[in-house]
């Protein structure tokens, strides 16, 4: 599972195929990640913004901004842990997902949390 830890802040990925929401034959590939985040600091943050980096198997980059997590800005205390599951659909069987989040400290720092890259894959594809 990748994780990373930026300023305490550690984000772990899980991503599945989702067969029953995919058609290879018209080139949609469906996929969920469950995302945790974990506030392993010692102060209050909140996940503001976030950014992704989509990358698919032909290389084909997009970029995609928005406001909180679906649909929410969590606010984790020291120790606390948030997690959430959403969806990325690609046009070929294999991509990558990288990307941060803006997160807002009590105290008015503001930083970014990197989320690890982590791919997603049709079971068996590179094989």
């Amino acid at each position: 599972m990748p994780t990373v830890v930026t300023d305490g802040i550690r984000v772990s990925v899980e991503s599945v195929f989702l067969e029953e929401h995919s058609n290879p034959d018209e080139g949609r590939f469906a996929f969920a990640y469950h995302i945790a985040i974990e506030n392993e600091g010692l102060t209050r943050v909140q996940l503001r913004r976030r950014h992704w980096i989509i990358t698919d198997g032909n290389g084909r980059v997009q970029e995609v901004a928005g406001d909180g997590v679906v649909g929410q800005q969590p606010v984790l205390d020291a120790g606390d842990k948030h997690h959430y599951t959403s969806g990325s659909v690609l046009p070929t069987p294999y991509g990558t997902m990288e990307g941060t989040y803006e997160m807002h400290e009590a105290g008015g720092r503001i930083f970014e949390a990197r989320i690890p890259r982590f791919t997603l894959e049709v079971p068996g594809v590179l094989q």
